[in-house]
């Protein structure tokens, strides 16, 4: 009789305890949860973190992430405005704005990726064929190029110059986020960020490209050596300027120092054969005597008048006698 009367309690307190286990739940810091009764979405979203109660066996929990969440986008070959095919890797950071909407159409995270897929990927190529390659490429239209310390002279042709761009990559992208998160509020979802992660050519395009930096390799090649050229040939003219200005500031100083010489001889001859009369007329007797060195040789032949210098001296040298001196005057005298 006592085994019969602890079995009706035993079975009350076995339902009591499945009653309050069944509708006390715990909510975490990263989550958000849905109660559905029947299936069918019941209260608003609880995002609060903590223990919460619910309705046992009638009513479920239904939980939802509430991070930011990433999506990655599969690589796509997508032509631009100019007919150059791309291939175009991107991602995006998005997070559940409204939970009940969320979970009534998309229900789980792997629906909510493959809508996001359908849309932004959708978008990308919209956005992406109604620009050209280079707005692809540009970050930014009002980005600035790195010059380059050894280009002193300017941009050769392209080289250093960027062609001007009306949106840029950065509004590209924003372009596609805002088409985006108009059509993904419908399912609860908004777009936090949106990023072109990478941007890869086709072979054909890779051989273009290649080509214009070969091209504009030779022609910074080109310049340097045109610039060596003209060094070289302004080291060499510098050279010979100068080497002129030492050759005639030498001859200058030469000539100087030349001409001071021949004024202080002149000058010291002139001290010299000046002192008596018998001194100047030495003085003339040997500028004779050079004189006819200088004109005299082994074959000499001379025509002189009577009356010249010249012959003055040469006249008194055939006729002197033994013992008389040689007259030192340089011309004949008058006769009486």
């Amino acid at each position: 009789m006592m085994k019969k009367a602890w079995l009706p309690a035993a079975v009350i307190a076995v339902a009591l305890v499945l009653f309050l286990f069944g509708s006390i739940y715990t909510v975490n810091q990263t989550e958000q949860v849905i109660i559905t009764q029947f299936g069918e979405p019941v209260g608003d979203p609880i995002t609060e973190p903590g223990l919460h109660f619910k309705t046992p066996l009638v009513q479920s929990v239904n939980s939802l992430d509430k991070r930011f969440l990433e999506w990655e986008g599969a690589p796509v070959a997508i032509p631009t405005r100019d007919k150059t095919y791309i291939h175009v890797v991107t991602f995006a950071r998005w997070r559940i704005e409204d939970p009940k909407t969320y979970f009534v159409r998309l229900h789980d995270e792997r629906s909510a990726q493959s809508r996001l897929e359908d849309i932004l990927g959708s978008e990308t190529r919209n956005s992406i064929a109604k620009h050209d390659l280079i707005e692809i490429v540009r970050s930014d239209k009002n980005r600035q190029p790195l010059h380059d310390e050894t280009l002193k002279g300017g941009p050769i042709g392209t080289i250093g110059v960027l062609p001007p761009i009306a949106f840029g990559r950065l509004k590209i992208e924003e372009e596609i986020k805002t088409a985006a998160s108009q059509k993904l509020a419908g399912f609860g979802i908004a777009v936090l960020d949106f990023r072109i992660k990478r941007v890869n050519y086709n072979p054909d395009v890779l051989d273009r490209i290649y080509q214009r930096m070969i091209s504009e390799r030779f022609q910074i090649a080109q310049r340097f050596r045109s610039e060596g050229e003209g060094e070289s040939a302004r080291i060499a003219g510098q050279r010979e300027h100068d080497l002129n200005e030492i050759q005639s500031n030498a001859y200058r100083q030469v000539q100087q120092i030349r001409g001071e010489a021949d004024a202080k001889a002149t000058e010291i001859y002139a001290r010299a054969y000046t002192q008596n009369p018998q001194a100047a007329e030495f003085y003339a007797f040997l500028k004779t005597l050079e004189t006819y060195h200088k004109i005299f040789t082994k074959d000499s032949t001379l025509v002189l008048s009577t009356d010249s210098d010249i012959f003055a001296l040469l006249k008194h040298a055939a006729t002197k006698t033994k013992g008389s001196p040689i007259p030192l005057e340089t011309s004949p005298k008058p006769s009486p």
